[in-house]
């Protein structure tokens, strides 16, 4: 199956391939050509979001009631846990949408605040056409590093940082699209070769800390193992690595 393919069997992705061309459709009804402009701020400002979100919110120490911890592993524990399953590569639609809610609202109650007659359409440019175009190429990059796959100079690259954030120090490396690297520099979460050889790998790697036989994982991976295609040797498995 294409990454493409692949992608758009998702209706997260669906859904931001609309909200790109609705943003568009609002930016050019406005016939104010410099809006733009702003979609090429939209670029750094989802990498922003893309970093945070997985630092600080994906990776939260894991919750002690089982359903709040349930929607933790469906957002990300269970892909750190499953890596190479196909259905939790991507973000789950109860991150995506009201993530592109809020960050629409905050940004035109920002411009309205300062008084833009073009609050609407610049943070259709900025939220819209520019975050949604880059975090579909977050998703591109993600599900391209768990793939095998032909791959680019760039692609490559990516994959190597990504691998090392799921196979060896799971608190570094939290940017997955190509060029957001740079902020793991700024925050202090990248790592160079040389440390990394010096550095043991994370003790229970693929459940972020947590013992693989903890009784709130291996409920969530039974939860999930029928929307997920899990087998039971697969939860067996987890449950003793």
């Amino acid at each position: 199956m294409s990454r493409l393919a692949l992608m758009f069997r998702h209706h997260t992705i669906i859904g931001i391939a609309f909200a790109i061309l609705a943003g568009a459709v609002i930016v050019a009804r406005a016939d104010l050509p410099w809006l733009w402009a702003l979609a090429l701020l939209g670029i750094p400002a989802q990498m922003l979001n893309e970093y945070n979100l997985h630092r600080f919110i994906f990776h939260l120490p894991p919750p002690v009631t089982q359903w709040k911890f349930d929607l933790l592993y469906r957002a990300h524990y269970g892909h750190h846990d499953f890596p190479t399953n196909r259905e939790l590569f991507f973000a789950p639609d109860f991150v995506v949408f009201p993530v592109l809610v809020l960050n629409f609202t905050l940004v035109w109650l920002v411009l309205t605040l300062f008084g833009a007659s073009w609050a609407i359409p610049g943070a259709a440019a900025l939220v819209m056409v520019g975050g949604g175009a880059t975090f579909l190429a977050y998703e591109w990059f993600h599900a391209t590093a768990h793939l095998p796959v032909t791959k680019t100079a760039v692609e490559r690259h990516v994959t190597t940082l990504h691998n090392q954030h799921h196979f060896r120090d799971f608190s570094k490396w939290f940017h997955v699209t190509a060029g957001g690297e740079i902020i793991d520099r700024v925050m202090g979460t990248a790592i160079d070769r040389d440390a990394l050889k010096s550095q043991q790998r994370s003790h229970f790697i693929r459940t972020l800390g947590m013992r693989p036989d903890d009784p709130r994982l291996v409920a969530a991976r039974l939860r999930f193992a029928g929307r997920y295609g899990l087998d039971p040797e697969e939860i067996d498995r987890a449950a003793r690595a």
